[in-house]
């Protein structure tokens, strides 16, 4: 059997049997990893021939179908494979760490939003965009991201209250300053591409301005010259925050350019109206050579996603982590 590797063109014998992560690693393949446990979904990559077993969850046989993307941690190699990494400059390796966290701050956004913060004794490695699980109860449980940079001596999350939610209502009525929390991490996929050097799209509905916040906040500190749009779209000007944020960014990083869209019309507001998705769509006819990061609810992501691949950004390098919200 044989295990093919693009684009780098390296082949490796391997045996059926053989976990698709650890014959990568083993024979000095760049490749993202963080949990090793099919649930960073750091690891993924395209599947372009052979079959894998896929051993997350109920165990299922995987072939490619017009090009499948599996986690190669959760991969076992069942015959011979074709098998497509992300590109090298987009490597990042966050072992996964379990941190004992208390909270230092709890302040409200919006009416329904609260900024978390956190403090550890021992820092969080991770790269601008991901995002961590929060556990505050063993009965209160939920993935947040980041909105700062691993360089920050806290740990920031953006909470929205869930109408009914279990987690939401506890975070909002419950915990107090001091409270422990466990942080484990990191995790995703739409982290920033430090060595991309061409125009960046960001797309943010509601909270999804965290990990946005954490992309910009990066590429303003490494002082990166990328031309950036970033398009924050909210439901109406009482779901607008950080705007006191983004305009400091936007001072220091001359190439920052900020687009606010509220959904429901507001006659004399300074900010554009409609969905996000549509101004995008006015502004923009060709993205060709551009990376884009979409962060909110699953409409919007797919709307965007649709948006991004109509005006030439390639599926590769659309980086997207939908947020569910959970009633419980």
């Amino acid at each position: 059997m044989e295990l093919v590797v693009q684009p780098l063109g390296r082949s490796f014998a391997v045996e059926a049997g053989d976990n698709l992560l650890e014959v990568l690693q083993a024979n000095g393949v760049p490749v993202s990893y963080s949990c090793r446990a099919g649930r960073c979904g750091t690891c993924r990559c395209k599947l372009v021939e052979g079959k894998v077993l896929e051993s997350a969850g109920d165990a299922k046989l995987t072939n490619p179908g017009g090009g499948s993307h599996v986690l190669a941690c959760m991969s076992v190699l069942t015959e011979s494979c074709v098998v497509e990494i992300p590109e090298p400059d987009e490597i990042v390796a966050h072992p996964a760490r379990i941190l004992k966290a208390s909270v230092v701050a709890i302040e409200d956004l919006t009416h329904d939003i609260k900024r978390l913060v956190l403090k550890s004794a021992k820092p969080l490695s991770f790269s601008a965009g991901q995002y961590a699980i929060l556990q505050f109860t063993p009965e209160h449980i939920r993935p947040y991201s980041m909105a700062g940079v691993a360089d920050d001596d806290t740990l920031e999350f953006h909470i929205r209250k869930v109408p009914g939610g279990r987690v939401t209502g506890y975070v909002f009525d419950t915990l107090r300053l001091g409270d422990a929390v466990r942080v484990s991490g990191p995790m995703g996929t739409a982290y920033l591409r430090r060595k991309h050097e061409g125009p960046v799209l960001c797309i943010a509905g509601g909270t999804g301005l965290a990990p946005v916040l954490s992309i910009v906040r990066a590429a303003t500190a490494l002082k990166m010259t990328n031309p950036i749009h970033l398009y924050f779209g909210v439901r109406s000007s009482a779901d607008i925050y950080g705007q006191a944020w983004l305009d400091e960014l936007a001072q220091r990083n001359p190439n920052l350019h900020v687009h606010v869209v509220i959904a429901t019309n507001e006659p004399g507001t300074r900010h554009r109206l409609g969905l996000v998705t549509d101004a995008v769509s006015a502004d923009w006819s060709d993205l060709r050579g551009w990376r884009a990061y979409l962060c909110g609810a699953p409409p919007m992501v797919e709307a965007a996603t649709l948006i991004a691949k109509a005006r030439g950004i390639a599926m590769e390098h659309i980086y997207a982590d939908a947020f569910y919200a959970s009633p419980d």
